[in-house]
């Protein structure tokens, strides 16, 4: 790959994500356009935004490295990641934006009229967004040293710096407009060298599948998964998605409950587009950069293909396409998380403030540049799916059960997420140290979704039950808000926020 090319794509995206940040310091003048863009946003621009933040290193980069190791049995990873927003959709979006809260930590408050199941929640939320945040610096850091030939750390240092000036300057009304505009870059920075290495092939008289060749099981790195590994992925993916801070707090942006299940419709339909292309690539890579599935360099399969099929100056810039939709996907998943972390941080840190908004952004940056810097790259979509198994057993048991549920109370849901959070956590920490040495446990403790997720759910109940004297005493009036819709004259009008204490 050309190095100057490859540099000049990292700069044009960086600072096309910095002027688009400055353009939405503009127009951000109260602490509802930085915590949630004044709940203004319509639903294209919102999917849009939505698509541009979840699809992560993991889905750009990830997916197709997962296919070139594992075939068909990945296949699974675009398909959870696309379902699990039909799961918001049928449950949590549009009542999460009645909910009337700028953050999950809110909602838990408001739903179980508790301080303390409050700051077990925004612990969790915290911990969640680190942990979603540091894959996201370990592509970037594969990227830069693949593209450019500089050291890994530039490409995290890169992200965090260019994440942090867009967040401050402008918040969540800012972000939106960023990351609307990064998913159609990732699309289309994924879709057209696709198109133009589907026409060389094709053109040389080559099956892009070399016969069927490309799904050929002895091209499979890693062995076959088990019936328990794929229902347990799938749990994670489900669930997990309904406890993504970055992606729950985008529904709180929408205007009313209609226009957040609208939005959730939209999403569904651009994640299913844009999942094609990396599913595409993984197949490709099969055929025609196999060594990659050998070593640790497999999620590089996205950065590398298009310039072992095209030759010369062609090649080059169809390579900078890709490296420049991969930072788009770096700083989009990044920014949604900072902005969730910092709307959380600032709400318990610093009174809500825009200045301490500001400041908890720089926190919620630097903590896991500091782990990325310390740790090694696992495989992308893999690392990104233990963090999925963790959500859902967290935080999805709060959501779902304090919107559905009359019964919770806020010992229940400590002890759900507690629970959740123990066994989850400690699972995947054994799997990570001890590994294939734990024999016939490797495989549970590693994928541990299946398990932890139904217990959290199962404790969250049990100790509700035992605990219903504790039943929040206004829970009748907020579960009639999270289900009864919105009259027209309740609703914002599109445009016209309502009143909201200037920024400071």
């Amino acid at each position: 790959m050309n190095t100057a090319v490859g540099l000049a794509a990292v700069a044009a995206v960086c600072a096309a994500t910095v002027l688009i940040g400055i353009y939405g310091l503009r127009i951000s003048r109260t602490t509802g356009d930085f915590y949630v863009a004044s709940r203004t946003v319509k639903p294209w621009w919102n999917a849009s935004a939505i698509g541009g933040e979840y699809i992560s290193a993991a889905s750009f980069l990830g997916v197709a490295g997962l296919i070139l190791i594992s075939g068909i049995d990945a296949l699974w990873f675009p398909v959870g990641y696309t379902a699990g927003y039909l799961m918001l959709l049928l449950f949590v979006s549009a009542p999460l934006r009645r909910s009337g809260a700028y953050t999950i930590p809110d909602f838990a408050a408001a739903r179980l009229d508790s301080t303390a199941a409050r700051r077990v929640t925004s612990l969790l939320v915290v911990a969640v967004g680190w942990l979603y945040i540091v894959p996201q610096l370990h592509g970037a850091a594969l990227t830069m040293r693949i593209a450019t030939g500089l050291p890994g750390w530039a490409g995290a240092v890169i992200v965090v710096v260019v994440v942090v000036l867009s967040v401050v300057t402008g918040g969540m009304r800012s972000i939106t407009f960023v990351q609307a505009f990064q998913y159609w870059l990732k699309l289309t920075a994924l879709a057209v060298p696709v198109v133009f290495i589907l026409l060389v092939l094709t053109g040389s008289g080559q099956s892009p599948t070399g016969g069927g060749a490309a799904f050929d099981p002895a091209l499979d790195v890693s062995g076959d998964a088990s019936l328990y590994r794929n229902i347990s992925l799938i749990v994670a993916l489900l669930f997990g998605t309904l406890g993504l801070p970055h992606v729950l707090v985008r529904f709180y942006t929408n205007p009313d409950g209609a226009a957040a299940r609208r939005t959730t419709q939209l999403v569904l339909g651009l994640l299913a587009l844009f999942y094609l292309f990396p599913t595409i690539y993984g197949v490709l890579g099969r055929l025609h950069t196999p060594r990659l599935a050998g070593g640790s360099q497999s999620d590089a399969t996205v950065l590398l293909l298009p310039g072992r099929i095209v030759d010369g100056v062609a090649g080059d810039l169809l390579s900078a396409c890709v490296v420049a939709g991969a930072f788009a996907a770096f700083l989009s998943t990044t920014s949604g998380l900072v902005v969730s972390l910092a709307g959380v941080v600032s709400q318990d840190l610093f009174r809500g403030s825009v200045k301490g908004f500001r400041l908890a952004a720089v926190l919620s940056a630097i903590v896991p540049l500091g782990i990325a810097m310390g740790t090694e790259s696992l495989a992308l979509a893999g690392s990104v799916g233990t963090v999925f198994a963790f959500t859902a057993s967290t935080i999805c048991p709060l959501l779902l059960l304090g919107i559905w549920w009359r019964g919770l109370t806020d010992a229940g849901a400590i002890a759900g997420m507690v629970s959740g959070a123990v066994l989850c956590g400690g699972s995947l920490l054994a799997a990570t140290v001890a590994g294939p040495d734990l024999g016939a446990w490797a495989e549970p403790l590693g994928q541990p979704a299946a398990w932890t997720v139904p217990t959290a759910f199962l404790v969250t109940v049990a100790v509700s039950l035992a605990t219903a004297s504790r039943r929040p005493a206004t829970v009748a009036r907020v579960m009639a808000r999270l289900h009864t819709p919105e009259r027209a004259e309740d609703r914002a009008p599109v445009g016209r926020p309502r009143r909201d204490r200037p920024a400071e």
